[in-house]
């Protein structure tokens, strides 16, 4: 870029001069974000379409913003200001490149994500491996987007003299200063610390099936410092993230996401046990929620006036388990109803003198 002194032979003054400058050089960066854009519609012929669409979702601001910055950033030499006013704006779009770049690295991470997503579908019948991943996946991504800010904000700081000076400063007492901060940071590196231990050991992963302080969800999503359970009513149960490493909760896919489930019936003494077995069967050969797995009609228990009779069956996960329970318990209460209303719980009393 050449400078600008004169145009149709009259001197420009140097502030026209200067404005002239980051117009054309603002108008290179808005035309090289054109191009860039033009070559994503270009691989999207040869690249999955869903890449160049996240991409340009996300990156698209961000880029609006930054190669203007950039060619503006290269003009400042071929412009005339004093040194307080360039000193200034150089600072300013040092710092705006600063944060324009690392938005940029925290986009890139989370088109990376999207595309790993795509790629581990929870919607599979059998995802404990999407779930491990999507669980490490979220936990990393969180992480280092916190290590870009913090990275991002430390740069900045530094770029002002006076920061330097204070942090030289700060350094003399960096003993005292550490230990205090060891002990007001101890919870949050606890919490930092349970969240890498539950991100690689996994005791729970993202659309695991829990029971939490009384409540079944499933978890909806895992941050640096806390875990949301979606409550099965659309509840959020927020819990803290050193809770699933201090305290004791049910896992009901931990290994696998197919269950077992039980429907319970006090019925009476009078009930034939069989039949019940037969139409059992016949419930679950006719529902689509049964995996085949087990199908089992046992008496557990005996009280003083009923029999407990337990139906044992299995499904793919815990929601399809919950739904056939509920066809198990109202199927069998209509048949037994309908065909031995006998073996329904009943009080027997025993009469005695001229009232028997």
């Amino acid at each position: 870029m050449m400078q600008i002194d004169t145009i149709f032979g009259y001197h420009l003054p140097h502030l026209l001069q200067n404005l002239i400058i980051g117009a054309l050089a603002i108008l290179l960066g808005l035309l090289a974000k054109v191009l860039v854009r033009a070559v994503f519609n270009l691989l999207a012929k040869f690249w999955p379409l869903h890449l160049i669409h996240s991409t340009i979702k996300y990156l698209g601001g961000p880029i609006t913003s930054f190669l203007p910055l950039v060619f503006v950033n290269g003009s400042l030499d071929y412009m005339k200001m004093d040194d307080v006013y360039f000193n200034g704006l150089n600072k300013a779009i040092e710092i705006a490149l600063i944060i324009n770049f690392a938005i940029i690295l925290v986009r890139i991470m989370k088109i990376m994500e999207e595309q790993l997503h795509l790629h581990f579908d929870l919607n599979k019948e059998d995802n404990l491996r999407e779930r491990k991943v999507r669980t490490q996946l979220q936990f990393v991504r969180k992480f280092l987007v916190s290590v870009i800010i913090i990275i991002a904000m430390s740069v900045v700081l530094l770029s002002f003299e006076s920061m330097r000076k204070i942090g030289t400063g700060l350094l003399t007492g960096v003993g005292i200063g550490g230990i205090i901060i060891g002990f007001a940071a101890q919870k949050s590196l606890g919490n930092l610390l349970a969240g890498f231990q539950i991100a690689f050991t996994q005791p729970i992963r993202i659309d695991d099936v829990l029971i939490v302080e009384g409540e079944w969800g499933r978890v909806e999503e895992i941050t640096l410092t806390y875990v949301v359970l979606n409550i099965w009513d659309q509840r959020r149960l927020i819990l803290p993230i050193t809770y699933f490493i201090e305290k004791p909760f049910q896992n009901w896919t931990r290994g696998s996401s197919e269950l077992l489930g039980t429907v319970f019936l006090y019925l009476d003494y009078d009930t034939p046990i069989q039949p019940l077995r037969e139409k059992l069967t016949e419930i679950l050969s006719s529902s689509p929620l049964w995996d085949k797995r087990v199908n089992v009609v046992q008496i557990t228990d005996t009280k003083q006036g009923s029999i407990e009779v337990r139906f044992l069956i299995s499904a793919r996960n815990s929601s399809q388990a919950f739904d056939l329970r509920c066809i198990v318990r109202e199927e069998m209460i209509s048949y037994i109803r309908d065909y031995f209303p006998e073996a329904l719980p009943k009080n027997r009393v025993t009469l005695k003198g001229e009232d028997a």
